[in-house]
């Protein structure tokens, strides 16, 4: 009888930190399963699920599971920001719901505590700034405006030129490796 030869599949490249990424992926999710969440994507994601608003004044804690049906999902609130935080519990956690696709948090408890920290890592309560890209050389905008110019539709124009300064403007992985 003839053995089987096992099938491999093709190894995907991987490009950037995406390694990195995978480094560092089984220890953030055992970190957030002892906590109790299920997903780390709450925690990592916070400010998409709740919006930049709330999250600027919330952090979840921990999310624990009693005798009842649903869990208990536990926030860390300033002590001024707690009854402002109440009253919109219940949009909170219809979007936690919608971030895990079912009903898997019945209840939210607030933990006030001072907005100057908190005793496991400091958490502040201060969202971060908005990351903009540093402003294209001067160079890149010449080449990108002599590739445009070579079309006579003005919306095709346009739509090269910002074609062409994406491009131009991209960081080059091999020049980092080359000059370290």
């Amino acid at each position: 009888m003839a053995q089987k030869k096992p099938e491999t599949q093709p190894r995907r490249r991987m490009r950037g930190f995406e390694a990195a990424a995978q480094l560092v992926a089984q220890r953030v999710k055992a970190v957030g399963e002892s906590r109790g969440f299920a997903t780390a994507r709450l925690l990592t994601h916070w400010s998409e699920v709740v919006g930049p608003e709330l999250a600027a004044r919330t952090r979840p804690v921990k999310i624990s599971h009693g005798k009842g049906l649903g869990a208990t999902l536990t926030l860390l609130v300033p002590g001024a920001q707690a009854p402002l935080i109440g009253m919109q519990l219940d949009q909170i956690r219809e979007r936690v719901n919608a971030c895990y696709g079912f009903n898997a948090v019945s209840r939210i408890v607030l933990t006030q505590t001072a907005p100057t920290g908190f005793a496991e890592g400091q958490a502040e309560f201060i969202a971060a700034p908005p990351r903009t890209p540093p402003p294209p050389d001067p160079q890149k905008i010449a080449q990108a405006d002599d590739i445009a110019s070579g079309f006579d539709h003005p919306a095709l124009s346009a739509a090269m030129r910002r074609l062409a300064l994406n491009i131009l403007s991209r960081r080059d992985t091999n020049d980092r490796k080359a000059n370290p």
